[in-house]
């Protein structure tokens, strides 16, 4: 009724149906967390340029600061998750935008320090000051990823819910249109950060990310402000896993008849408590130390009960990968030769893959229904993967078995090799760097890290096609498991399920990360490749199976309706149940 209203005071009805989108609470949902996203891809951009650039051309600290993030967020998912459940949505929003962008500044200027005084730290007791600085800048960076981590969980898979509402078709459009605003971010922040550094400085680039930080967070805190205003579903969530289904079960009767109940339960509640005093007051203090153990427990064994597991399953082994572009590949593509310039092309046209996978995930679940959507994205992400396949043994594949995986970790570890160190302007080749400062290379081996001029290029050509390719099929499968969790788990589950199913990525995510540690020399990298598609391909067959028991013989139906109950209007779930 309000919107006839706004219409008839508007001269134009375009311009107010314009005015009321820019003011809505889904519009405000965007901004913010466009405002996030920016911050977020700037600051993974800048840190893994910054480890890379304090402690040489090597890819352990970063592989080290990827395992301890990974390692956190295994631990620590389902505890999060359970924390996002148990407390009001406002709360928690609040509190994990304050927590993340507070950390993002303290390291900031942390790396500020560093790198303005690191020649005098590396001489302050034996180097171990410029060690400890180290330490800090990843515990604190792992900080404000837990904090965005909560974040992510409690705006991306349960405020959006409760914004959608019952229609799921606009459900799967919120998550389509966030999904493009993480890829057009993830094209434009690290550009512009990177600008910064190149025609400044790292402290500059510091500086300016704690600064933008700082407003952001301001911005942000508003806009969730003005959201939870407009939308009041969010004030209202269901604090237990029994209180939603006596919810679900009794939604004939009337509140006031269920109130004498809660009483009436409070009452005996207390009246136990009264009897044994000194029993109860033990038992608390038993439970508040093994509470996050239970939480643990208790998370990962709902995770496994959830009909959608083997979905959630699938998408965790797609993170066991070094096919993305993150500060592994981006280390690959150096010791090959490709320059700053070029590799800032090839993450826009991943990008770029990635909107076209959005695009494709809404008609495929319009066309063919949700789960055949994560079929189909499936086959189209394993086939363009197939490039990285043919690339490990093609002219310029780096790829020789006769090389031990483990010479680079031996070396360092047992025959006592220096550490990376800076070298020297007049010694540099004439290889840009996106960051503008001079690369950092092996003192025992200089020459590491950049490849000759004369290494073809049709492995690491065919290598980064297949994973651009691949990116139209990870996007819409990611997308798939996202909605199919948001649609099947509880609302009083909701925060511990999805921070488990964080735990499962990161697990994956840390095996990667180690596999890189214990290989790190280009030589494995061809190893690495088939070992990452070969865990993508047990994904998509652990998704299969749950598409086989989603859907029975008619999975191979593709442009078949799957079932009336995933409709997308509450009306049309009606009509077919009745």
């Amino acid at each position: 009724m309000t919107r006839p209203a706004a219409e008839q005071q508007s001269p134009r009805g375009s311009g107010g149906s314009c005015t009321s989108f820019f003011t809505s609470a889904k519009f405000l949902l965007y901004l913010g967390h466009s405002l996030s996203t920016w911050g977020d891809r700037m600051w993974h951009f800048a840190v893994s340029v910054f480890l890379v650039e304090l402690y040489g051309n090597s890819l352990l600290l970063t592989a080290v600061y990827g395992l301890v993030v990974a390692g956190s967020v295994l631990l620590l998912g389902a505890i999060i998750g359970d924390w996002v459940d148990k407390n009001p949505r406002l709360k928690v929003a609040q509190m994990s935008l304050i927590v993340q962008n507070v950390s993002v500044i303290l390291c900031g200027i942390l790396l500020m320090i560093v790198f303005l005084y690191k020649a005098q730290l590396l001489t302050m007791y034996h180097g171990w000051l410029l060690t400890l600085c180290y330490i800090l800048v990843i515990t604190i960076a792992n900080t404000a990823n837990l904090a965005s981590t909560a974040t992510a969980i409690t705006i991306q898979r349960d405020w959006v819910v409760v914004v959608a509402g019952e229609n799921r078709s606009k459900l799967a459009d919120m998550n389509a249109t966030i999904r493009r605003i993480d890829q057009l971010t993830n094209i434009l922040a690290p550009m512009a950060v990177g600008q910064i550094m190149t025609f400044g400085s790292p402290v500059i680039g510091c500086g300016f990310i704690s600064g933008w930080n700082l407003i952001s967070m301001c911005v942000e805190y508003a806009l969730l402000w003005k959201v939870y205003q407009k939308t009041p579903a969010l004030a209202h969530k269901m604090n237990s896993k029994v209180e939603e289904s006596e919810l679900k079960q009794l939604n004939v009767q009337k509140e006031g008849e269920l109130k004498p109940t809660e009483g009436a339960q409070l009452i005996e509640e207390k009246n136990a408590a009264i009897f044994e005093p000194k029993q109860e007051e033990n038992a608390s203090c038993l439970s508040r130390m093994s509470e996050p153990f239970v939480t643990f427990r208790d998370g990962w064994v709902a995770y496994y009960n959830q009909s959608v597991f083997l979905a959630g399953m699938g998408l965790a082994f797609l993170y066991m990968t070094v096919l993305g572009f993150d500060c592994i590949t981006t280390g690959y593509a150096y010791t090959q030769g490709l320059s700053g310039s070029t590799l800032s092309l090839l993450m826009g046209a991943s990008a770029i893959t990635g909107i076209m996978g959005t695009v494709a995930f809404t008609w495929l679940r319009r066309k063919c229904g949700l789960v055949r959507t994560g079929l189909i994205s499936g086959v189209a992400q394993l086939s363009s993967l197939v490039l990285c396949v043919i690339s490990v043994f093609m002219p310029g594949s780096p790829l020789d078995l006769t090389v031990s995986p483990f010479a680079d970790i031996s070396a360092r570890l047992f025959e006592s090799n220096p550490l990376p160190t800076m070298v020297p302007e007049s010694e540099l080749l004439d290889v840009p760097f996106p960051t503008g400062m001079p690369p950092l290379v092996n003192g025992s081996t200089p020459e590491l890290g950049l490849a000759p001029s004369s290494v073809p290029l049709v492995s690491v050509s065919l290598l980064f096609a297949g994973v651009i390719a691949a990116r139209v099929g990870l996007w819409s499968f990611d997308l798939t498991v996202t909605q199919l969790l948001q649609e099947n788990v509880i609302e009083s589950e909701r925060g511990i399920i999805n921070g488990v199913q964080n735990s499962m990525n990161y697990l994956l995510d840390l095996l990667h990360f180690i596999m890189v540690i214990l290989a790190p020399n280009p030589e494995a990298f061809g190893l690495l490749v088939l070992i990452s598609v070969s865990f993508v391909a047990i994904g998509h067959i652990m998704y299969f199976r749950f598409a086989q028991k989603s859907l029975g013989k008619n999975v191979f139906l593709c442009c078949t309706p799957e079932q009336k109950s995933v409709a997308d209007e509450p009306a049309s779930c009606d009509a077919s149940s009745a």
